[in-house]
Parts: C-alpha cells; sequence; structure tokens
C-alpha cells in the first residue's frame, strides 16, 4: 500500500466520539468568525470586489471563504504540522456540507478527517520545508481533499486519485513575507479550491497517482529536504489532530503568542515601572518568521516579535486595532530597548511546544521575568467554551453583524453536533459579505 492508502485507511477507521464533533463544532465557529472579520478588512474587500466582478461558482465561493479566514491572523494553529488546518478544512466543508444536504453531525465529521490528512502530511515534511514553502499552502489540499472526499462519499480508489491530484497542485513561498503582499490568502483561498476540485475530477474518475506522497517524483522528493515520513502514520489510535489544534486568543502570527502572553503578565507585574530594557528568549522559527523590529504596515506587526510585546506591555490588552499606524509609533520606544537571543528548553522543544521568556529591566534597577512553556489557546491551556463565544461574538461583530446577529451564528453553529438539519451558514455568510 502506498503511504496514501495507508492515511486513508486510518483516517476511515479512527472513532469519532460526542466530545470530538463538540471540539470540531468550536473550531468551526473559530473559522466562520475569522472569515467575518477578514471580511471587513482592506484585503477582505479587494477579494469581494473579486468575487463580485468576476462572478461566483461553488469553487470560486469555497476560494473567498478561505482566503477571508486568514486575514486577520486569528483562525487556528496546528503546532506540529506549523499550519493552519481551520482556512483551509471548513469553508470547504461547509460549502459542500451545503450543496450535498449533509446534517450538521456530517459536516463535523468530514472536518475531522480534513483536518488530520492536513496535519499529518504537515507533521511529515520537516523543518526544512518550512523554511521556503508554507506548510498551510503545501499540505492543506491534502485536507480539502480529504474533507471533500468524505462528504462525495467517494470510494477509497477514488479517495487516493483525490489526494494525489491534490498534492500535485501544492505550492506557496513564504517570500511574500518580505514585503507584507497579500499572498498569504491566496494560499488558503487556493489550498482549499484545489482539493475540492481535486475531489469533484476524482469522482467522475479522474486519476491522480497513488504515491503522491512517497513518489521518486512526489512530494516529498521534490519539496522536503529532511522528512519525517513515519509522522503520516504515527500513533493512528491518539486523539484526533483537530483536538491538539492552538486557538489564537490574539489577531497575530502564533509565533508571537508565547511572547504576547508573557508581555501581558509583566503589563500587571510591572505598574508604575518605567522599561530600561526588555530580553527576549525564543526558538529559532520564531526568528525566521517574526524578526521585523520595525514593521512598515499593519500586517508586518503582526508578525513582528518586537511590536507584539511591545504593545502589549503597553496596553494590557492585543486586539484588531493594536497594529495600526498610531500603535505602532506607541510602542516605538519600547521596542528599540528589545534584544532578542534563542535559547533552550525554547529551542529544542519546538515545535512541540511554543515557548518563551520576557526579562523586563526597569529603571529602578527591578527585574521581572515571566516564560510560557505552552501558551493560552494551546490544547494545554484551551479557551473554554464561553472564551471562544467571547472571541467569536467580537470577530463577528467586527463584520458589522448585530449582537443578536452574531449571537444566532454561534447558536447555529454550537447546535451541529447534535442536529440532523442542514445548516446554512456558508450561504448565509456569502449572502452577508457580498
Amino acid at each position: 500500500m502506498s503511504l496514501t492508502q495507508e492515511l486513508i485507511a486510518l483516517i476511515r477507521n479512527k472513532p469519532i466520539s460526542d466530545d470530538d464533533l463538540a471540539a470540531a463544532a468550536l473550531l468551526t465557529l473559530d473559522a466562520l468568525a475569522s472569515a467575518y472579520a477578514g471580511s471587513a478588512t482592506s484585503v477582505g474587500a479587494i477579494l469581494r470586489n473579486w468575487a463580485n466582478d468576476s462572478g461566483m461558482d461553488d469553487r470560486r465561493r469555497v476560494f473567498l471563504m478561505a482566503a477571508l479566514t486568514h486575514i486577520t491572523e486569528t483562525d487556528d494553529l496546528h503546532r506540529a504540522s506549523v499550519t493552519h488546518p481551520g482556512c483551509v478544512v471548513i469553508p470547504l466543508a461547509l460549502s459542500l456540507g451545503e450543496k450535498s444536504g449533509a446534517s450538521g453531525e456530517q459536516v463535523l465529521r468530514t472536518i475531522l478527517h480534513g483536518y488530520e490528512a492536513m496535519c499529518r502530511i504537515g507533521a511529515a515534511v520537516g523543518p526544512a520545508h518550512y523554511r521556503i514553502w508554507h506548510n498551510t499552502a503545501t499540505c492543506g489540499p491534502f485536507g480539502a481533499a480529504m474533507a471533500a472526499a468524505t462528504l462525495l462519499n467517494l470510494s477509497d480508489e477514488q479517495t487516493v486519485n483525490a489526494l494525489g491530484n491534490a498534492g500535485t497542485q501544492s505550492s506557496g513561498f513564504w517570500q511574500f513575507m518580505e514585503t507584507g503582499a497579500m499572498s498569504k490568502h491566496l494560499h488558503a483561498g487556493r489550498a482549499s479550491e484545489s482539493g475540492l476540485l481535486a475531489a469533484e475530477l476524482a469522482a467522475q474518475g479522474f486519476t491522480g497517482p497513488v504515491d503522491i506522497l512517497e513518489g521518486k517524483q512526489g512530494f516529498f522528493a521534490g519539496m522536503c529536504d529532511d522528512p519525517v515520513v513515519e509522522n503520516i502514520l504515527y500513533r493512528p489510535d491518539a486523539s484526533w489532530q483537530l483536538s491538539l489544534t492552538s486557538i489564537k486568543p490574539w489577531p497575530s502570527c502564533r509565533h508571537t503568542h508565547p511572547l504576547i502572553d508573557c508581555a501581558l503578565e509583566l503589563h500587571r507585574l510591572i505598574e508604575g515601572e518605567t522599561i530600561k530594557r526588555v530580553d527576549i528568549k525564543t526558538y529559532p522559527v520564531a526568528l525566521d518568521v517574526c524578526d521585523r523590529p520595525d514593521p512598515e504596515n499593519d500586517y508586518e506587526a503582526r508578525f513582528s516579535l518586537y511590536h507584539c510585546v511591545s504593545i502589549a506591555l503597553l496596553d494590557g490588552n492585543v486586539g484588531l486595532d493594536s497594529f495600526d499606524e498610531p500603535a505602532r509609533q506607541r510602542s516605538a520606544a519600547i521596542t528599540h530597548t528589545i534584544s532578542i537571543s534563542i535559547a533552550d528548553p525554547y529551542a529544542s522543544s519546538y515545535p512541540a511546544c511554543w515557548g518563551a521568556e520576557v526579562t523586563i529591566i526597569t529603571e529602578s534597577g527591578q527585574a521581572f521575568k515571566v516564560s510560557r512553556k505552552n501558551c493560552k489557546g494551546d490544547p494545554e491551556q484551551m479557551l473554554d467554551g464561553d472564551e471562544m463565544r467571547s472571541k467569536a461574538m467580537g470577530l463577528i461583530m467586527y463584520a458589522g453583524l448585530n449582537q443578536a446577529q452574531a449571537n444566532s451564528v454561534c447558536d447555529s453553529v454550537l447546535s451541529m453536533p447534535r442536529s440532523a438539519d442542514q445548516p446554512k451558514l456558508f450561504r448565509d455568510f456569502i449572502d452577508q459579505v457580498i
């Protein structure tokens, strides 16, 4: 059997509990709320204008929602694979679920399948892949195709074809980070759309490579210098990968979050003190992705360890308005006192743990240090149901919906595990943002 065949068998034989369905509903709410918020941004306006101008078929709607979900940096993050599965898998599942007449429970089962494929393959690509390739973009088509295959009731053979042709569409470079270009959102949209296309073609008998992952001219050979192939099938009886996915409490790159978590605690500890120096210890990838001492725009600020720590220390809060020009100007004084170094245990613990440490030296000579092995929103410190709903409400209302409308969205999503009815979440979203 090929790796793809074995992965499909693993996923389809994995039992799903009521708790798994409830977890999938919470992550569905998180992704849908992020999409609403993304629609209200300047980048979201470009995507919505494109959608209006070019016409909307099913795949373009999926592309649109997936791209919007990834804009505000509020969507989920799976640590071991360094992927954002929600922005890829959930828009497709909601759209195709409505088209196929699936119940809420069936859609959630589909989402679990999609996360599993995307995250297991993402955990196998190796660290060198992430230096050039954006894992969400390259591994996302596999997750989208697996989700679509589940809803379309594809046979195992058809699903192999779907994943084979999803993998051959894998793409997405980090080059956009140098200028803060908008490509990252294109990555999420295209990954979701590619998986849907691959599955729809497979349903018609369109074949794909069986050995897309391990073949001599396949995914690992072409894009992964140091793959950890055994991660694809590792511990088949472990929890669903969806339950190991982190939720973002703050709208910035997940690599900034351990530091934000530390800085928010320090904000409370140093009340009345003047900051002289800030010393940060973290892991190498955080610095690789977020080494921006002087971010020039909102997007770069979301990927700046310096700005995120500074604004958290200043305000004691990090929200959607924490990255604009006034916020960057306010944070500059602290930003220029920050030094960052790579240190253990944070370097050696990554990617199993995304930790960090922040030490503040004040003008009075006092030292305050806070560290995190994991941070708020990780599975070890997951947001509870009330916190998840509060986050979602804020994001949905940011898009202009009123409180009653936002509550209705939340109620509809959270009822999915117990509902035999067909949810209309995708259609309502498209109608409200276009």
